[in-house]
């Protein structure tokens, strides 16, 4: 069997391009924004935020989840949302990492 296309590049990059694909799509941005705005939440709470239907905020919700942007916790029959921070840094890094270049490069032309 041949390789995947993915075994081409390092952990690094694989990881900050599910990282990158999670946040692809702007029902995930309101998700993540609404997190941070209440600091935590309820899956119902999320529902009632956006103009989606519940299975589909489902869906976004384990897709960010799977990406370790967010986590939760059983409470009762509801899951309870927060920021996963460590998702977040790798992407911080990546960011704070082109901006450092990016300054160290300003003198030259391309």
């Amino acid at each position: 069997m041949g390789a995947t296309k993915t075994d081409h590049f390092t952990d690094q990059q694989n990881d900050l391009a599910i990282l990158a694909k999670a946040l692809g799509h702007p029902a995930r941005i309101a998700i993540i924004e609404y997190i941070l705005k209440v600091d935590a939440c309820i899956c119902g709470d999320i529902v009632n935020e956006l103009p989606l239907a519940q299975p589909t905020v489902s869906q976004h919700l384990k897709e960010l989840k799977n990406a370790g942007l967010i986590k939760g916790n059983i409470e009762g029959n509801a899951i309870c949302y927060c920021i996963n921070e460590p998702g977040f840094e790798k992407i911080k890094g990546f960011f704070q990492d082109i901006t450092e270049r990016l300054e160290k490069k300003r003198s030259e032309c391309c």
